[in-house]
């Protein structure tokens, strides 16, 4: 009876099996929604309609961005959680959703950024820049400086948003640079690049990808970069760690993501179709014109990467004493 009992549940393992098998060569079958858990501007809309695109082309069927903002990326997130793991909801991870946010909300994030969901390929990263106006009187970050020390809490940055990565940057910077700064969140980078450009703000630390534009049109001055190394966008532009604040690093990555038990076949597929697009010149174009660092690794090595980010962040926001209250 046991035996019976044993081989009816191998013969259903090796049906489900056989029926995941059928459906993951097959995939896709139908359009393909990716969603970005912020505003339609900015640096993830760039890296999310270059993946869509790429994608689009390789898997023969629509890939499609759907943006859900709001809540510092915790709506989407938990949104797509949910939905069935079948290769036909993506989301755009990003390092505020990933690595930041467990360590800002603790216990009160929605989601769990390791058992919720499984990696795919780290897309590209993307030096963080402090910029000011053309307009500013600071013309280095060591001015800057210098400027909020005579003046305490009355210089204005403004991010994306509470809980962004510019938010986090910024905070974490003042804490190094021992210096008071007053955070002005926007929804969305483009709002607040007007305001910046405008005047009615001092300063941001925001991707390079949504600056580039401002820079090279000469609307905005970028002060320092806060990858270890120079970026190939702006060798000209110092990085802070050499700036002063020697090993001070803070970047934005992107990557593609799945809810977990998405079957590990669609997920090497995906990733493999990413990784050739990321190494097409046309379809990587915009994102290496905005100064972005193209990935592409394996769902291991993302996934390794994360944890990481995650020790990183925790110790960032520990320091800079940073809260959501």
């Amino acid at each position: 009876m046991l035996t019976i009992k044993l081989s009816k549940l191998a013969l259903a393992v090796v049906a489900t099996t056989s029926v995941m098998s059928i459906a993951s060569a097959a995939y896709p079958e139908r359009s393909i929604r990716l969603v970005v858990p912020f505003a339609t501007d900015g640096t993830s809309e760039i890296i999310a309609r270059s993946v869509a695109n790429s994608l689009s082309t390789s898997l023969g069927q629509s890939v499609y961005v759907d943006n859900k903002p709001g809540g510092a990326g915790n709506i989407a997130m938990e949104e797509v959680k949910r939905a069935k793991p079948d290769g036909y909801t993506l989301m755009l991870g990003h390092v505020g959703t990933l690595a930041v946010n467990p360590a800002l909300f603790g216990k009160k994030l929605p989601y769990d950024p390791n058992a919720d969901f499984a990696p795919v390929t780290l897309v590209a990263k993307v030096p963080n820049v402090i910029a000011v106006s053309e307009k500013s009187p600071n013309k280095t970050l060591a001015d800057l400086v210098a400027d909020a020390k005579k003046n305490p809490g009355k210089i204005n940055y403004g991010s994306a948003g509470n809980g962004s990565v510019g938010h986090l940057a910024m905070e974490y910077f003042s804490a190094e640079a021992g210096i008071d700064l007053v955070h002005v969140p926007y929804k969305g980078s483009g709002p607040m690049l007007t305001d910046l450009i405008g005047g009615q703000i001092q300063a941001t630390f925001n991707g390079l990808s949504s600056l580039i534009g401002q820079i090279k049109g000469g609307a905005l001055r970028p002060l320092a970069v806060g990858s270890l190394e120079r970026s190939k966008t702006l060798p000209n532009v110092p990085t802070i760690s050499e700036s002063g604040y020697k090993g001070f690093e803070t970047s934005q990555w992107y990557g593609i993501i799945v809810p977990a038990g998405t079957p590990q076949p669609i997920i090497d597929k995906l990733q493999k179709e990413i990784a050739k697009g990321l190494k097409s010149k046309e379809d990587s174009k915009r994102m290496l014109e905005d100064g972005a660092v193209l990935v592409g690794d394996t769902p291991a090595q993302f996934g390794a990467f994360i944890k990481s980010e995650q020790a990183r962040w925790a110790k960032v926001v520990e320091k800079a004493k940073i809260t959501m209250d």
